[in-house]
């Protein structure tokens, strides 16, 4: 075994060293940085389907963007149930225990494939689903034909999402972002050939679409299991032994704990699909200008993400080497390291927010002035809102890091829900303020729940006391 492997103690000091804040502030910015592209690349791989599926026509983008609702749905729980992987995996390593850390993978890549099959499940029936929401046949018709390209891809992707967390839970990001960088290029290409059938290959439209992203899905896999079994040094970790070993009660474990973290995000998704149907009632203007603000915020959420799973990982180490001062500091340096890049992203939003929205508004079109002075006062209103959507996302990365996730749930339903989206209904159309109180509302709920989580990790990682290992 080479040093470096399960080589990752600081020196426990308290929480006032200025030299181990800085230490960790560098640390933190070295894990996060390639998360965040990592997302970004995500993101970019998204927008190109949908620029190439425009190609097909209105119908073809439309039923594209429904088919991407269903199958997000089914990932989005998958992906949330293997979350936990990167803080189990962070304390076993944190603890130098080579064993835990090895049964977490192997188990994260068992969940992987259990998921998927329901995921698939749900996928296959997304044409029914669609219509029992009222939506157009031959737009749910082409929506099937998009998701069954899409299933296909279901098992890699989650298996790569495993090995993505192992990676940042050692410490060793980069392999996932050069391999998400590479395959962008390679999605284009894909997504290109396949739909409008060039170099001799049929036209095959959004199931080619679909199609293109299974076989990326499985070329990633493919490369990053290279990685994780042939290079150095993840291979020193021998992630892959006893992969037929089914161990049960660790499997409940990593359930108890995704399961909460699945339904947060689904819970969080599902307000905003809430709101823009709020914004729908208001007018169509109100329902574009949420769409123009929400697109801007799926950029920016990439931030927070990739800082949330550092937080995770940082937090993990230092309860698996049972550093108590480590665990506050991990979490307080992830916490405003986040805010700030945030609050910086938020003001070059609000200065060239006319700008940013002349992006998606054709100046030809009937009304773009008003809709386009609309979004721009919607990313006005939600200047708090994103800075506090960074704090609770990377809060709550801390909290996993502790194995708490049930607690963030009920918050998420209490903010988001029961004070956001109620907030949103009365002031938007209760009181007449439209799509300015819609996002007034869904700001101060996510304001409300960023201090819960952030107040929760404060006195967690306060209380913190030495304890037997947590991957025991």
């Amino acid at each position: 075994m080479k040093k470096e492997v399960l080589d990752f103690q600081h020196k426990r000091t308290t929480p006032l060293d200025y030299h181990q804040l800085v230490i960790e502030f560098a640390e933190l910015a070295k894990l996060a940085w390639p998360m965040v592209l990592t997302q970004l690349g995500q993101v970019v791989m998204m927008t190109t389907d949908l620029a190439l599926i425009g190609g097909l026509g209105p119908e073809a983008l439309a039923a594209a963007a429904l088919g991407v609702v269903i199958f997000l749905i089914g990932f989005t729980l998958g992906v949330g149930l293997l979350a936990p992987i990167a803080p189990l995996a962070a304390q076993a390593f944190g603890a130098k225990n080579l064993a835990a850390l090895r049964r977490t993978v192997r188990m994260g890549l068992w969940a992987a494939l259990l998921l998927s099959l329901p995921i698939i499940a749900f996928a296959l029936n997304g044409e029914r689903a669609l219509l029992t929401f009222g939506q157009a046949p031959e737009v749910a018709r082409l929506a099937q034909q998009y998701l069954l390209g899409l299933a296909f891809g279901v098992v890699p992707a989650l298996g790569f999402h495993g090995f993505r967390n192992f990676m940042a839970a050692v410490h060793r990001p980069q392999p996932v972002l050069w391999i998400t960088i590479g395959s962008i290029p390679l999605n284009a290409l894909m997504a290109y050939l396949l739909i409008y059938g060039k170099l001799g290959l049929p036209p095959l439209g959004l199931f080619g679409a679909g199609l293109a992203s299974s076989f990326v899905n499985f070329t990633m896999f493919l490369v990053v299991l290279w990685f994780a079994t042939m290079r150095s040094p993840f291979r020193d970790y021998h992630v892959l032994a006893r992969l037929r070993q089914f161990d049960w009660p660790f499997m409940k474990r990593l359930i108890a704990m995704g399961i909460p973290v699945s339904f947060i995000v689904l819970l969080q998704g599902g307000l905003f699909l809430a709101a823009g149907l709020l914004a729908g009632l208001v007018s169509i203007r109100a329902l574009t200008a949420h769409q123009i603000a929400l697109q801007v915020d799926t950029v920016l959420f990439v931030v927070p993400v990739g800082i949330s799973t550092a937080a995770a990982v940082r937090v993990g180490h230092a309860v698996g080497r049972q550093d108590g001062p480590g665990v506050k500091r991990a979490g307080i340096i992830a916490i405003l390291l986040g805010i700030m890049a945030a609050a910086v992203l938020t003001i070059a939003v609000v200065a060239v927010r006319f700008e940013i929205v002349g992006l998606f508004v054709d100046d030809t079109t009937e009304g773009a002035g008003a809709t386009t002075d609309l979004a721009a006062n919607l990313l006005l209103v939600g200047a708090s809102f994103f800075i506090s959507d960074a704090a609770q996302h990377i809060a709550a990365g801390g909290l996993r890091g502790l194995k708490d996730t049930r607690i963030p749930l009920l918050f998420a339903c209490v903010a988001n829900w029961l004070i956001g989206f109620t907030l949103s209904y009365v002031l938007g159309l209760k009181i007449g303020l439209g799509a300015i109180g819609i996002w007034i509302g869904l700001s101060v709920g996510t304001t409300i729940y960023a201090s819960f989580v952030v107040t929760r990790f404060l006195l967690l990682a306060s209380r913190f006391a030495p304890r037997c290992p947590a991957t025991s």
